[in-house]
């Protein structure tokens, strides 16, 4: 890679797009940043902080994934919290117990949500709930919550559920019922920290770890064409 590329790079790393979401709260926040230099140059150095970071979570970088088929990419940025076998939630119309694999999303993650696989939706539903930690097993079955079911060409059901948290009051969803997306598209957002928990196909190892730390659309969870058993990790 020559100088001249590796710069070019280095720009586009710092100036990422601002999701269409989040446009409306950066113009507030630039308003009132404005506003707190006329009246209190302190105040307007707070405003400014606070607007930088807005800007950094409702950033849109782009990704790039893997396109083989078989893969299920991670819809979200974040840790996972919790890889378990249990039976997903009633709204979602699945039967037996599915492998869980939770991703918890900090208030400094992007919060873009992404489709694990390309197929139809053929489920979508969102449930009212409570606002418990969304680092929290109890999230998953009583906080605010999107469930999707995509269906994939081979007929394989993937489940994803865009679940709220502490702070998080609002779940935006761009693509409803009946809709086909592409593995990696955006599927949604979730404002202001949250959880992703994905529901693989029964016996379907996943190829994460917990503390693992997960890029959305790039990121390998699981091989649908592969009998690899779960991997075992460690900190170092």
């Amino acid at each position: 890679m020559s100088n001249h590329q590796g710069f070019i790079d280095w720009v586009g790393d710092l100036f990422v797009p601002i999701h269409r979401d989040g446009h409306k709260f950066l113009g507030f926040s630039l308003l009132a940043t404005i506003i707190g230099f006329l009246l209190w140059s302190t105040l307007g150095w707070i405003m400014l902080l606070v607007t930088a970071w807005i800007a950094h979570f409702f950033r849109d970088p782009d990704r790039v994934t893997p396109l083989r088929e078989g893969l299920v990419i991670a819809p979200a940025d974040g840790r996972v919290v919790g890889i378990e076998r249990v039976p997903p939630p009633p709204e979602l119309g699945l039967e037996g117990e599915r492998t869980r694999i939770s991703i918890f999303l900090s208030m400094m993650d992007c919060h873009v949500n992404r489709a694990p696989v390309a197929g139809r939706i053929t489920r979508s539903i969102y449930v009212p709930g409570a606002f418990f930690s969304a680092a929290s097993d109890k999230s998953s079955e009583e906080n605010e919550r999107r469930a999707l079911v995509i269906e994939t060409p081979r007929g394989t059901q993937i489940a994803v559920l865009q679940i709220a948290g502490l702070i998080s009051r609002r779940i935006v969803t761009f693509a409803g019922e009946g809709d086909t997306v592409g593995i990696g598209q955006r599927f949604g957002l979730i404002r202001f920290g949250s959880r992703v928990d994905v529901y693989l196909p029964a016996g379907q190892s996943a190829l994460v770890s917990i503390g693992q730390r997960m890029v959305a659309g790039e990121t390998v969870l699981a091989d649908l064409d592969s009998d690899e058993p779960e991997r075992e990790a460690r900190r170092s």
